[in-house]
Formats: structure tokens, C-alpha cells, sequence
């Protein structure tokens, strides 16, 4: 690639970019650079690109979600402000109407989650990547991004040996550490820190919490599910569905709840999650049903019966501190809040994504480096959290294609046309009757 263009050479000659990853934030960029006259080459360490993004769509693939601007912006939390901006230029219309462009059609579910009508990822990057090599971008994968030389030089080790590039700008989409075995394994993070750039740690986010099951109940029980719970901590309730884990609780309604639950066991060691395993019964209407079984019933018959309770959330009740009352307003209150030790979270190897990252305050508006001019970074590099529910993957985009736009400010090139799409707007395809009733994201 060709050293950095004076302002005569530009005009002359088309910029070169290279993009190091080949996940989301990383493959939009490419998109949008080549749609405006950029030579792209993407360098990826995996044999293959978006292994993660295959991963997550393996149970349907929740794209985004079609709530109001401001309920979504909440979701990221103290990243919000910053977020708010790039999220404004690619919202989750914007997404929806960039995917129906690659045939790929999308519904809305009843809790207003976005899904491909496939419910699936594969066909949606195959339709992608034959785009992209349409653009003209280059996929080159086995190529690992070692730092940088003395002369600012991309040093990328490659199955024929090192290589020195030296691109007109670059795009650093390495994502974060969660799932290591997919290519994200938080090791350019040194790498940034060398060079004077602040990287707040790395850490689980959307991670499974641990609780001390008792032998017999992680025998009997791992691997089964929780349906149509409702969990609660420091006043936010979250209703779902939950997995018990071997070491704890895996699942949504815990991912949902798994950030201020880290801050709390970093602070205090443990926390106390509270479960609710009927919440759509009150107290005092579960304590009827459980008063009206019959006399000389046994426990477990009253729990399955009068409470509807499977054997799994039986179970848990027994797992919870001193006897299990078994008058019905007790019996009733345990089972509308049963108290649960958390004592850790689980680590960035089973984490569906993670916490920390570069600084707001080391990146430019356009997410350049204010340490390495010409370099921009995306996706899950930058100190931002998200639940699950289509917001990881919203602001992964979101901010590749904020950095695309950086990029193309710092090369003098127009921008292409922007996509078009605001926050409120209703999927097309089937209809809400159908979409709703195939979405399979309830719970």
C-alpha cells in the first residue's frame, strides 16, 4: 500500500485502507469506504470473518430493537451521550432497511425485538460478503496485526511470514475479549496502552452468575431451564428466562442484570440476586391456591399443583437459607422472592461480550486515536456496555460506520449517500400478526 497521500496525490489516486477484523463494525466500514471509491483490504487473524456474529445467530439472530430513541439509548448506560450521536446517524431503521437491501427480510417479535425473517446469520453474510467483493474489498484472512514499525508501518504476521503495510488510514475493528476462541481475545490492548492510549480493563458483560448449588441440585438440574421468571436487583426488575449453569445462572433476564451485579461483587464480593418464580401471580393470590390444597398433600405435590412449579424451580426453593416455610403466606413470599448468593461472575471466556475499552477521551468525534493520527477504531474496542436484545450489534454498526465517515474526513473523500431510515419505523414484509408470531424471543 502506498505511504500517506499529500493533498496532489489524493486527487490522483484512489485512498487505500486497511481494516484489521472482519466482524461487523469492521465489514460496514469496508462497505462504506468502497462505495466511495476506496481501495479496502481486510486483514483478518481467523480463517474466516464475523465468526462471533455467526455464533450469536445460531439461536435467531436479534439484529436490533424497535423501541423509542430515548428507552434505547438508556440501555448503554454512562455511554449513552456518547453513543447518542453515532447512533442517530445509523439507527435501528437505518439497520432494518441496510439488510432488507441484501434480500434478506425482517419482522419485528412482540417484545419489539428485530429478527431476519431466516432467523438466521449465515444467509445474511453470505449476501454481505458477495457485496463486498463486488465493492472490490479484499478479505485476507490468517493475518494477525502485531503493532506498528518504527516508521508507523502495520506489522501483520502472515502464513508466509511478517508484513509491513503502510495504508493511507486504518480502521482497528478487533472487537473486545469475550469468546477468545473466536478471534476477540482483548490482545491488542497492550499494544494501544504502548503507544499512550487509555484502555480501561476489559471484563465479563452479559455474563452467567455464580451461586453454590448444593451437589445434589447441580446433579439433578444442570442444564435445564427456568421459563417465565422475573428476576430483581437494586430495584430493576428484569422477566425472562434463565438456565441453570453447573456453577449458577446462565441466560437474559441474568445478562440483563450482569453489569451492576459485577459491580457490586467487585465491591462487596457477593450480591443478592432475588428471584420470583411466579411473577404472574401476586403473593396473595399464590398463597390461596397453595391454602386451598388438599389436606395431607405432600410438598412437592402442592408445589407442582397449587403453584405451578416445575421440579427445576421446586428445587431451587430448597436451595435457599434455613427451612422452607410451608404455611401458604410464607411458602407464597419465598416463592415470589427467593434470595440467591451471587459470589462471582463468569469470565470473558463465557461472557457474550465485555465491558471496558478505549477511552472516550483518546478518540476524536470521527473515532480516530488522538495518539496514532490516521488510525480509527469500532465495535466492542471502545469503553461502551450493552444488553443483549439487538444493542450489541446496533452500536457495533453504528460505530464502524461512524469510523467510515471519520475516515473518509481525514482522506478529503465525499462520503457516499447516506442510507435512509429514522427510529420509528415499522418492518415490512409479513404481516405483525405472522412476525409476532414467529418471533421466538419472548420470555
Amino acid at each position: 500500500m502506498s505511504a500517506t497521500l499529500s493533498s496532489d496525490s489524493r486527487n490522483s489516486a484512489p485512498p487505500q485502507v486497511a481494516i484489521v477484523g472482519a466482524g461487523p463494525a469492521g465489514l460496514i466500514a469496508a462497505e462504506m469506504l468502497a462505495q466511495a471509491g476506496c481501495v479496502v483490504t481486510i486483514h483478518e487473524r481467523m480463517p474466516s470473518p464475523a465468526r462471533k456474529f455467526l455464533i450469536a445467530g445460531r439461536g435467531g439472530l436479534n439484529l436490533t430493537h424497535s423501541e423509542p430513541r430515548a428507552t434505547f439509548l438508556a440501555r448503554y448506560g454512562g455511554a449513552a451521550d456518547w453513543l447518542a450521536p453515532l447512533l442517530d446517524a445509523f439507527p435501528p431503521a437505518r439497520l432494518q432497511v441496510w439488510v432488507e437491501g441484501l434480500g434478506e427480510p425482517t419482522f419485528i417479535g412482540s417484545s419489539g425485538r428485530l429478527f431476519p425473517a431466516s432467523f438466521k446469520a449465515s444467509p445474511l453474510l453470505r449476501a454481505w460478503l458477495r457485496r463486498l467483493d463486488a465493492l472490490g474489498v479484499r478479505l485476507t484472512p490468517r493475518q494477525l496485526w502485531k503493532g506498528w514499525d518504527e516508521s508507523g508501518g502495520l506489522r501483520l504476521a502472515t502464513v508466509e511470514g511478517e508484513a509491513i503495510i503502510r495504508p493511507d488510514a486504518t480502521l482497528l475493528a478487533l472487537g473486545g475479549a469475550s469468546w477468545p476462541r473466536l478471534g476477540s481475545d482483548g490482545g491488542w490492548v497492550e499494544r494501544l496502552r504502548a503507544i499512550g492510549v487509555t484502555v480501561a480493563p476489559l471484563r465479563p458483560a452479559n455474563s452467567g452468575a455464580h451461586i453454590g448449588w448444593s451437589e445434589t441440585f447441580r446433579t439433578r438440574f444442570a442444564g435445564q431451564p427456568l421459563k417465565r421468571i422475573a428476576l430483581t436487583f437494586e430495584g430493576a426488575t428484569v422477566r425472562g428466562e434463565a438456565m441453570i449453569d453447573p456453577v449458577g445462572l446462565e441466560g437474559g433476564a441474568v445478562y440483563a442484570l450482569s453489569a451492576p451485579l459485577r459491580a457490586m461483587v467487585e465491591r462487596q464480593g457477593q450480591a443478592t440476586l432475588t428471584l420470583d418464580l411466579r411473577p404472574d401471580l401476586s403473593a396473595a393470590r399464590l398463597a390461596e391456591r397453595l391454602a386451598a390444597s388438599r389436606k395431607g398433600e405432600s410438598l412437592s405435590n402442592r408445589l407442582r399443583k397449587a403453584a405451578g412449579l416445575s421440579p427445576v424451580a421446586a428445587g431451587l426453593l430448597r436451595e435457599g437459607e434455613g427451612a422452607l416455610p410451608t404455611e401458604p403466606l410464607g411458602l407464597a413470599a419465598r416463592i415470589k422472592a427467593l434470595p440467591l448468593t451471587v459470589t462471582g461472575m463468569a469470565g470473558l471466556e463465557r461472557a457474550i461480550s465485555s465491558a471496558g475499552g478505549i477511552a472516550r477521551s483518546d478518540v476524536s468525534d470521527g473515532l480516530m486515536l488522538r495518539a496514532r493520527p490516521g488510525v480509527f477504531v469500532a465495535g466492542e474496542m471502545l469503553d461502551w456496555e450493552a444488553p443483549t436484545g439487538g444493542y450489541l450489534l446496533q452500536a457495533s454498526f453504528a460505530t464502524g460506520a461512524a469510523a467510515a465517515v471519520g475516515i473518509l474526513g481525514y482522506l478529503g473523500v465525499r462520503a457516499p449517500e447516506p442510507w435512509t431510515g429514522g427510529w420509528q419505523a415499522e418492518a415490512r414484509g409479513e404481516p405483525r400478526a405472522r412476525r409476532e408470531a414467529k418471533a421466538r424471543d419472548d420470555g
